[in-house]
């Protein structure tokens, strides 16, 4: 697969790995026997998030963002309005070419905490331009660093950076089929 055809999919590509995220969450949760996680998808990210994930107390809003491993993109922009949200939080999932995962980039903060402070990044502007040319700013969007995440690398660490400490994982026997 070419960088193309991501680029021409990517709106395919984007609604792929956030099932694919979704499942895998659900499938770790459920080997460890967590059962009473809730997930909640928005039609469109006007709140600046794309899911909901709750259990208990825990309330995140998240906006997921993807790349691929070999691109040179460096900052991506984050809505305002995911900072209105209980524990906004943005993860950056980082994907090879037949979208595997490779790193889960974080940020935000601690369960219970709000969005860090995005008043320092740089307004994002619009990827089209307007009639004259320009490229107008998106006032209620900021530019955020790759540096300004952190590298959790695995799914269970993104579970934990989401949801708190979960504990060890559970044995999951497998039980035999029953005639």
């Amino acid at each position: 697969m070419s960088v193309e055809d991501h680029a021409r999919n990517s709106v395919l590509r984007e609604i792929v790995l956030e099932h694919f995220f979704v499942g895998e969450v659900l499938k770790r949760l459920w080997q460890k026997r967590i059962f009473d996680v809730e997930i909640l998808r928005s039609e469109f990210d006007a709140g600046g998030y794309d899911l909901v994930l709750s259990r208990g107390e825990i309330v995140r809003h998240i906006q997921l963002k993807s790349r691929l491993v070999s691109s040179s993109t460096r900052e991506v922009s984050v809505g305002l309005r995911l900072a209105d949200r209980p524990s906004g939080c943005v993860l950056w999932m980082v994907v090879h070419d037949n979208l595997d995962f490779a790193d889960f980039l974080f940020f935000g903060s601690a369960p219970g905490k709000p969005l860090p402070d995005l008043s320092d990044y740089k307004t994002t502007k619009h990827v089209k331009a307007n009639r004259e040319g320009v490229f107008l700013e998106r006032p209620a969007h900021r530019m955020v660093p790759a540096k300004a995440f952190r590298s959790l690398g695995s799914l269970d660490a993104v579970i934990e950076e989401l949801l708190g400490p979960i504990g060890p994982p559970a044995d999951y026997p497998i039980e035999p089929a029953t005639p």
